[in-house]
């Protein structure tokens, strides 16, 4: 499968478009931002410790820095933690696949088993909630006795914008 072309809406926009002309298929892959990547995380671990460390310089020849000092290390250890955890829970993914007769959709989260939805292009609908779902803007793929979301960690703009897209692809099948 070769891609011909692809297709991105500005540097930010957490998801491509790739266009396989000699199947003429349409691959939509979706991810949630990662604001801060990890060089970033290193930079501000290493800050954080820095600004531990001042009130501990005070402590500096005292037995009570030692008292201190797991304290403090267990507050840079949870923060570590927590921003690690955050990574590994925004690794989703979500591969559209839009050719021939077939609308494809898997969706891969860490710790969890591959979620899939398939439906004939011809019955499949894109749906716009722009109120009363999760998330405004909640865009939904419905088709083959079930509705899917997609997209629901994209920010409301992204969403608006890729639910016009979903309908041209969809047109176009």
């Amino acid at each position: 499968m070769g891609s011909a072309n692809i297709k991105m809406k500005g540097p930010d926009m957490p998801y491509q478009w790739r266009n396989d002309a000699p199947e003429h298929t349409q691959i939509l892959q979706l991810w949630p931002h990662q604001s801060l990547p990890r060089r970033g995380m290193a930079g501000f671990i290493l800050v954080t410790f820095g600004f531990l460390l001042i009130p501990a310089l005070a402590f500096l020849g005292s037995v009570i820095l030692w008292a201190l000092l797991p304290f403090l290390m267990l507050a840079l250890w949870g923060m570590y933690r927590a921003i690690n955890a955050n990574y590994r829970a925004r690794m989703i993914q979500e591969v559209l696949t839009v050719g021939g007769d077939r609308v494809h959709l898997i969706r891969r989260a860490p710790g969890q088993p591959d979620a899939e939805w398939d439906c004939n292009s011809y019955w499949a609908q894109v749906l716009k909630y722009d109120q009363g779902g999760p998330v405004p803007f909640y865009i939904t793929l419905k088709g083959n006795g079930r509705e899917v979301e997609i997209g629901a960690f994209l920010s409301e703009d992204e969403r608006v914008a890729l639910y016009e897209e979903l309908r041209q692809a969809l047109a176009r099948a």
